[in-house]
């Protein structure tokens, strides 16, 4: 059983994250900022810790990571039009949940990121979604520059359908759609696989199982 911490534990990939991590014996711990959260994710096997992303600073995190086996980072603004929040988020989050995890010694590290992320935007992209792309972007530039055994997964356009267990996964994917429960199912496998250390795919819907386009990268 390892103990994995989820940063972001109310975001839809996260509490769909929460229910394969203990079908595996993993104890998990969501990380929210409301209180009342706990209702929806206790039911699910979830041990539930507050942090307030924005305001609680790099030893909140810390300690809350104590013990931890590996941490998981889901976190986003969401699509509220506030540029700010994507900074003090997606990256400052990010950084955050980055230092902590050196602090506390825990050195499996899983992030959430978005795809193609590290394109070059035109000129007349929208304000606050170059904002987004561009804190993902930092956020993954920082932790593969950390030290830490790093996996970063960049869904595309998500969706909400049900789960089908077929992806395409890989460094060059093209944009497409892909469930939020295909990305948790994606997370759940890679944060058991060692192989998948220092690997940043893209993600989208696709036509091969899970575990086996995972086996087929590594």
């Amino acid at each position: 059983m390892s103990r994995i911490v989820i940063v972001g534990g109310h975001g839809k990939i996260a509490r769909l994250l929460v229910t394969p991590l203990v079908d595996a014996e993993h104890q998990v711990v969501s990380l929210v900022r409301n209180p009342d959260h706990a209702t929806d994710l206790e039911p699910l096997g979830a041990e539930v810790a507050l942090l307030d992303i924005e305001s609680d600073g790099t030893e909140r995190f810390a300690q809350l990571f104590k013990d931890a086996d590996a941490v998981v980072f889901a976190a986003g603004g969401g699509p509220d039009g506030n540029i700010e929040r994507k900074r003090t988020v997606d990256l400052e989050g990010s950084l955050k949940s980055i230092g902590a995890a050196t602090a506390a010694g825990v050195r499996r590290f899983v992030q959430v990121s978005a795809i193609s992320v590290d394109t070059s935007l035109p000129d007349d992209t929208e304000p606050v979604w170059r904002a987004y792309v561009e804190a993902k972007r930092d956020a993954d530039i920082a932790l593969r520059s950390s030290g830490l055994d790093w996996t970063i997964i960049r869904p595309g356009r998500l969706t909400d359908d049900p789960a089908t267990g077929l992806v395409a996964l890989g460094p060059d994917v093209e944009r497409g759609d892909v469930t939020r429960a295909d990305v948790a199912a994606v997370l759940a496998a890679v944060i058991d696989d060692d192989r998948t250390i220092g690997r940043q795919w893209n993600l989208v819907g696709g036509e091969v199982p899970v575990r086996r386009a995972i086996d087929a990268l590594v």
